[in-house]
C-alpha cells in the first residue's frame, strides 16, 4: 500500500487515460479503461507515466482537463491526466536516423531505400546516445530502458518483429523523403553508377557475361547490381515509396 497523503491521510493517486496505441507498453491490467497509479506528491508527471512503463518519446500530448501540460508538470491529486501517442506523420529537423544492435537487418532496408542510416553491431548504448545527440539523428530501437534515458535528444520505439514490418513502421511514422538505391546497404555511403569495365576486374565469370548496369560504394567500394535478389528488394522499396506517397504523408510534408 503506498504512504498516505501528508495532509489528508488518504491514498494519493493520478487517473491516467492511455491512448489505444501506447497500449503496448502497459502492463495487460492496465491496457484497458482508466489507470489508477499510486502518486507521491512529489513526482513529475513524466516519471509517473514512464513508471506505468511507457517512454516519454512515444508521448505526443499530455493534458489536464483539456489543457496541454509538459512532462514536468506536478499535478493536483486525483488529476485526470490524457496521454496521447506521438503523431503520425512525425515530423522530424532531417530524416537521419541510428540504430540499436539489434536493428540490422532493418538499417539494410532503411539505406536500400536511400535513408541516412548509422549502424554498428558493437556499439554500446552510451555510444549510441552520444553519436545521436552529436549527429542529431533519432535512434531507433525496442530497448524501452533506452528510450527513457534523459540524455537522449530523441527517439523511437520501432514496431514489428520482422524486418519488412519494422520498415513500415519507420515509414508510417515517419513519412520520410527516400531515394532508392543511392546508399549503399553495407555502410550507408552514397552509390554512384559506374561503368562495367571499371569493376569488370571485380566480378565473377558469370556476373560479367550477364549484367551490364552496376553501381559502387564512394567508401567502402562495394560493387551493387541487380542480381538474383532484385525482385524481392524491388518489393521492399515499392511498399516503402507507395507509403510515403499516402496522401496524409504528403500534406504534412507540404506543411
Amino acid at each position: 500500500m503506498g504512504d498516505p497523503g501528508p495532509a489528508t491521510g488518504r491514498r494519493l493517486e493520478l487517473r491516467l487515460r492511455f491512448a489505444a496505441d501506447l497500449g503496448v507498453f502497459l502492463a495487460r491490467e492496465n491496457r484497458t479503461g482508466e489507470v489508477r497509479a499510486p502518486w507521491d506528491g512529489e513526482s513529475t508527471l513524466g516519471h509517473v507515466v514512464e513508471s506505468l512503463g511507457v517512454p516519454l518519446p512515444e508521448v505526443g500530448l499530455l493534458a489536464i482537463g483539456g489543457r496541454a501540460v509538459p512532462p514536468s508538470c506536478r499535478p493536483t491529486p486525483g488529476a485526470v491526466v490524457e496521454v496521447r501517442a506521438a503523431g503520425r506523420p512525425q515530423r522530424l529537423p532531417a530524416d537521419r536516423f541510428i540504430l540499436d544492435v539489434h536493428l540490422g537487418a532493418l538499417a539494410r532496408r532503411m539505406r536500400l531505400v536511400g535513408l541516412d542510416t548509422f549502424y554498428g553491431n558493437d556499439l554500446e548504448d552510451d555510444l549510441l546516445i552520444n553519436l545521436a545527440n552529436a549527429q542529431r539523428r533519432v535512434l531507433l530501437t525496442r530497448d524501452r530502458g533506452l528510450l527513457k534515458r534523459r540524455k537522449l535528444w530523441l527517439g523511437g520505439y520501432v514496431r514489428g518483429d520482422r524486418p519488412d514490418d519494422q520498415l513500415a513502421d519507420v515509414v508510417d511514422r515517419f513519412a520520410p523523403a527516400l531515394a532508392p538505391w543511392t546508399r549503399c546497404p553495407a555502410c550507408n555511403g552514397p552509390l554512384e553508377r559506374v561503368p562495367k569495365n571499371a569493376v569488370e576486374h571485380l566480378l565473377q565469370p558469370g556476373t560479367r557475361r550477364t549484367y551490364q548496369d552496376f553501381a559502387r560504394c564512394a567508401d567502402c567500394g562495394h560493387v551493387y547490381w541487380r542480381g538474383a535478389h532484385s525482385a524481392h528488394l524491388s518489393q521492399i522499396v515499392a511498399r516503402a515509396t507507395s507509403a510515403v506517397a499516402d496522401p496524409r504523408h504528403l500534406a504534412d510534408r507540404r506543411g
